[in-house]
């Protein structure tokens, strides 16, 4: 099966999936013990990795993937869970009911709206929600249209939104979460740690319907976008206070031809 070989290749299993795996083996133990967390979605399965690890901390499982033949696959292996085949980006995951825990794993940043995705996610998770994500680099809350290869691991059509780690967290907050938060401790893979120029690939973090308690997480706030963006920009509009200090040090000639040619006398 192609599918299986991609999935199962060193790339995820041996690089990304033991590093997140240890991550949430430590973590989930004590958010289950202390949200009182008994059911769990995995939106965006694959071949049933973290099903499987879920499975085994003593969750009730349900997962979801968005190709059949990974549905198939997944369900050979950890048939203890209950799969099916969707589309995260469609309005019928709701109709799966409500779940202690969403658990979605290296999907939103393949998907053509993932702000959608993450709508949905809201409307089915009744407590916590931990996402596990490729970021594109910046500090403002955007997103970057990104040619996929054509590969079984990649979106259905391949063509996806990468958005940066502060455009998750708005999300997360504009779709209802009122409390999100960043993984103090990333996995211990390259991806996750701040390059040279002070930029991570992926990043790992958690939205809740109540305020967590946990030395786990550091709680970020929503970003703030002004209604008129372009007008923000210091380099196109610098702020009128610094403007203002710029004029006061002018000379007296300098200020008269700068008033001049504001009321239009040049």
């Amino acid at each position: 099966m192609s599918a299986a070989r991609s999935f199962d290749s060193e790339h995820y299993y041996e690089s990304y999936n033991r590093s997140r795996a240890a991550v949430l083996s430590e973590l989930v133990p004590e958010l289950r013990k202390h949200l009182e967390l008994r059911t769990a979605v995995d939106v965006g399965c694959g071949l049933g990795y973290f099903s499987a690890l879920l499975h085994s901390l003593g969750f009730q499982v349900t997962a979801v993937d968005g190709r059949a033949e990974n549905v198939a696959e997944a369900q050979r292996r950890v048939p203890q869970a209950d799969f099916h085949a969707m589309n995260a980006e469609d309005f019928a995951l709701r109709k799966l009911g409500r779940y202690d825990l969403v658990l979605c794993f290296g999907l939103l940043y393949h998907l053509e709206n993932p702000f959608l995705a993450i709508r949905h996610l809201h409307a089915i998770a009744s407590k916590l929600l931990l996402v596990e994500s490729t970021i594109s680099p910046g500090a403002e809350p955007i997103m970057r249209l990104v040619d996929e290869y054509h590969g079984e691991d990649q979106g259905l059509n391949h063509v996806a939104f990468y958005p940066t780690e502060a455009c998750l967290a708005k999300m997360m907050y504009q779709a209802g979460f009122h409390n999100v938060y960043r993984l103090v401790k990333m996995p211990e893979h390259p991806d996750f740690q701040a390059n040279g120029s002070g930029q991570r690939v992926r990043t790992m973090l958690a939205a809740a319907r109540a305020p967590l308690q946990s030395a786990f997480f550091e709680r970020l706030e929503e970003p703030e976008v002004p209604y008129q963006p372009w007008s923000a920009n210091r380099e196109c509009a610098p702020a009128l206070s610094d403007r203002l200090r710029r004029f006061a040090g002018k000379p007296w000639s300098a200020k008269v031809e700068s008033l001049k040619r504001i009321l239009g006398g040049h």
